[in-house]
């Protein structure tokens, strides 16, 4: 994984000095709170319903053992004892106390981790693949690239006020699992037909109150070029986007407003100005970034077999492990989603766990998952039992990836003062509706998602259910939305009907399911299946009468 050089970390802990004397005015009513706003959404600091909350950020989900028994360590002296990984592989602290946030930033810039960018109008936290490195389907390692971008976008003078805040997602598979057509800019890895490693570039993608997918304005762009290319995207945008309405201030509007087709022409028209001008990296920076992203020592005599006499083992591999491009070993994703806990939320003595076993038994690297789970990306098959056996002492190894208790939720009403609904109880109701592991491998693979805000968070328009929290005269209302998808097949969900009180989503997600089963074509037809291909008024009748 990506080190720090002498510039990363004179830049870190240059900016935690600045922020420990912006503390100080602060808490010396030298400055007003409106002066101090734009100071700590700077370093990722948000005022929260109860508490300052921080975000870290996590650049393309990687972390070393090292990094996450900080997170874990700073879970315990500054929050509550646990932190929240988020749907853009960062991780949240919920309970800050501002007068100790600078020595927080300081403990994370040691272990080389910062806040920087996670809040603004800026380019947020660049995320990829939580496969990354060792996906059996990819192309190429797509971190060096999100790495090259990180250091691009950090401090860039140009887009450190953009009209809206921006998310750049890249991927190196035709299996999408970093929803690239959702994000403002999306970039897959791909090979022309003459053989060369370059990017398919999607821009205009996103949720919130007006969610769009992301057009194609590029279909190849050479590895060489695209940080270029990706400048004069951010060019266009900063040039037209709207500033005078929040709500129409993203680029996914601008690119709607104008089309893809005039935007493409506006980008092609401003990257022939600035590509003469050599703005993208050199190729000896290409190769000193990739040599840090070099595979690990895999054993080659590693067995190619996994002893299934175990069935509850048998089952957490059937769903938590995914193939690995080395023979020998596989990829483990470590489910934070037990029935009836919080989507996301990881313990103090858990991270610190989790760091033990990335040293033991994964080379001591852990990713975060857009869903909210982790992930040991590089683990000897021989060793997944012992792996399996500590992660299920720890309550980390519930098998159920990608079915109806993994479940994305925001922080919703409980936390979030933007949110106008809870998520965290309706996630956990919903889990405990479908605890039994049965009746969920029986289900399927099924996406739920839940948003407490119009914001989608919870990425709701995404969800092959979703659900989101809306204020209906003062009280809670959900409404039910089908038939979303953030993988390579990308849809937006479209709202059912009515909206439900917290129970009685609960209960309408359960009608919606049952219409399911009772509709497919056979066990292996999935929900997301059978609903492009019924329709919604089957599952109208079964949910209103």
């Amino acid at each position: 994984m990506y080190r720090y050089d002498q510039y990363d970390q004179a830049l870190v802990d240059a900016r935690v000095d600045e922020f420990r004397d912006q503390v100080k005015r602060r808490l010396a009513h030298e400055i007003t709170e409106d002066q101090f706003k734009p100071l700590r959404l700077m370093n990722g600091l948000y005022l929260q319903l109860h508490a300052y909350m921080l975000r870290v950020a996590i650049p393309y989900g990687t972390l070393s053992g090292t990094q996450m028994r900080i997170l874990g360590g700073i879970a315990r002296k500054y929050d509550r004892g646990y932190g929240h990984f988020t749907t853009r592989q960062n991780i949240q602290y919920n309970w800050i106390k501002l007068e100790q946030a600078p020595d927080l930033l300081a403990e994370l810039a040691a272990v080389e981790m910062h806040a920087i960018q996670t809040s603004g109008n800026c380019i947020r936290n660049i995320s990829s693949d939580q496969f990354a490195g060792s996906a059996a389907d990819e192309v190429a390692d797509p971190r060096p690239y999100a790495e090259l971008l990180r250091q691009w976008s950090s401090f860039h003078p140009e887009f450190s006020f953009l009209p809206r805040k921006f998310k750049i997602a890249v991927t190196a598979s035709d299996h999408d699992r970093a929803a690239v057509k959702l994000h403002d800019i999306g970039l897959q890895l791909h090979r022309n037909a003459a053989g060369e490693l370059g990017f398919r570039v999607f821009v205009g993608g996103g949720m919130g109150r007006t969610p769009f997918i992301a057009p194609v304005i590029r279909e190849f762009i050479p590895v060489s070029q695209y940080l270029s290319y990706c400048e004069a995207i951010l060019r266009v945008y900063n040039r037209y986007g709207r500033r005078d309405n929040i709500y129409k201030a993203r680029i996914k509007i601008l690119v709607h407003e104008i089309g893809a087709e005039e935007f493409t022409r506006q980008v092609e028209a401003e990257w022939a100005l600035l590509e003469p001008l050599a703005l993208d990296a050199p190729t000896a920076e290409y190769e000193r970034i990739k040599a840090q992203f070099a595979p690990p020592a895999y054993d080659a005599a590693a067995p190619d077999s996994i002893d299934r006499s175990d069935p509850d083992f048998a089952v957490w591999v059937d769903h938590n492990v995914a193939a690995h491009k080395v023979p020998g070993y596989a990829i483990a994703t470590i489910s934070l989603k037990p029935v009836g806990g919080i989507p996301g939320d990881a313990s103090a003595e858990q991270m610190e766990l989790i760091a033990d076993l990335a040293a033991k038994y994964s080379f001591d690297e852990i990713r975060v998952t857009h869903s909210q789970n982790l992930v040991l990306a590089d683990v000897r098959k021989d060793q997944l039992h012992a792996l399996w056996s500590a992660l299920a002492a720890a309550d980390l190894a519930t098998p159920n990836l990608d079915l109806v208790t993994d479940i994305i939720a925001c922080p919703g009403l409980d936390y979030c003062a933007l949110a106008n609904a809870r998520s965290i109880p309706v996630a956990q109701s919903i889990a405990v509706r479908f605890a039994n592991l049965d009746r969920q491998h029986d289900i399927g693979e099924l996406k739920i998602k839940i948003s407490g805000c119009i914001n989608a968070c919870g990425h709701h328009h995404a969800g092959h259910i979703g659900i989101l929290g809306v204020d209906r005269k003062g009280e809670e209302s959900y409404q039910l939305s089908l038939g979303g998808s953030g993988a390579e097949d990308t849809s937006l969900a479209k709202i059912l009907g009515p909206g439900f009180s917290e129970e009685g989503v609960v209960d309408a997600v359960e009608k919606v399911i049952e219409a399911y089963r009772a509709l497919r074509l056979n066990p292996q037809e999935r929900f997301l299946d059978a609903y492009r291909r019924v329709g919604a008024e089957p599952f109208k009748e079964a949910v209103y009468g």
